[in-house]
């Protein structure tokens, strides 16, 4: 699902909202989760998931190409741990 399919999916199950104003929550929900991500905090959605940084440290890294070692900078990387309920809501037998 894209964002746009989402926004349109909330906008039908909610008709009383208009189409913009479903728009500017949903960009407003995903721009404050990326933020609170950069400043480094933890997004919990009960029920959902949690998404966190993870630091991954500097190494040397190998050109596919060339076989030659070349050194990779350490960096943040975004990760996504999800919640029980929807471990089990895609676990049904």
């Amino acid at each position: 699902m894209t964002k746009s399919e989402l926004i349109q999916r909330i906008a039908e199950l909610n008709p009383h909202l208009y189409h913009r104003d479903v728009d500017r929550i949903v960009s407003t929900i995903f721009d404050e989760i990326a933020e609170a991500l950069a400043r480094g905090d933890r997004v919990e959605l009960r029920g959902f998931g949690a998404f966190s940084v993870k630091q991954r440290d500097s190494r040397i890294g190998r050109n596919p190409r060339t076989g030659e070692a070349v050194p990779v900078a350490a960096k943040a990387v975004p990760f996504f741990k999800t919640g029980k309920q929807l471990r089990e809501r895609l676990n049904v037998d």
